[in-house]
């Protein structure tokens, strides 16, 4: 397999984004041992916090195959994956996710992701930001809508 020329791609756009300004992040999604989509984390030069290496290598590549779902794929990243970009591999559906450097690597460079790790490991009633439910009768209606309509597309 090709892994290590896949991950040097990753940590080679990586640090090319680094030189043109952004974050050192790099991605590829490849299929059948070809690129389907790279991505760089674009969320300072894009005011976007979601635009991670990962998330923008998995819209790009979403894109490009004309699905929601990337099975069959491997995610090469250059780091280990924060929370947010490994639950979207995980719903994309990629068969592997492969990375280079690690959470202390990256929290070395100043993007400590353990604090999100260890939140998710910590009850909601502890969090600095509140995430609480407020049901109301109305609550369930979106999900009734998806159930009822005959155009969904079941994923």
């Amino acid at each position: 397999m090709d892994d290590q020329k896949f991950l040097d791609l990753a940590v080679d756009l990586a640090v090319q984004n680094v030189a043109d300004g952004g974050g050192p992040f790099g991605a590829v999604v490849v299929r059948d041992g070809v690129v389907i989509a790279q991505g760089q984390n674009r969320v300072t030069r894009d005011n976007d916090p979601t635009a991670h290496a990962e998330v923008q290598a998995i819209r790009a590549a979403c894109q490009e195959l004309g699905s929601f779902s990337l099975t069959g794929c491997t995610l090469y990243s250059s780091c280990e994956p924060c929370p947010m970009c490994l639950a979207s591999a995980l719903w994309s559906r990629v068969d592997r996710v492969l990375f280079a450097a690690d959470r202390d690597d990256a929290a070395r460079g100043g993007f400590d992701d353990r604090a999100f790790y260890e939140l998710f490991d910590t009850p909601r009633s502890a969090w600095a930001v509140p995430v609480v439910q407020q049901r109301d009768g109305n609550s369930p209606a979106p999900f009734d809508a998806w159930l009822a309509s005959v155009e969904r597309v079941d994923y």
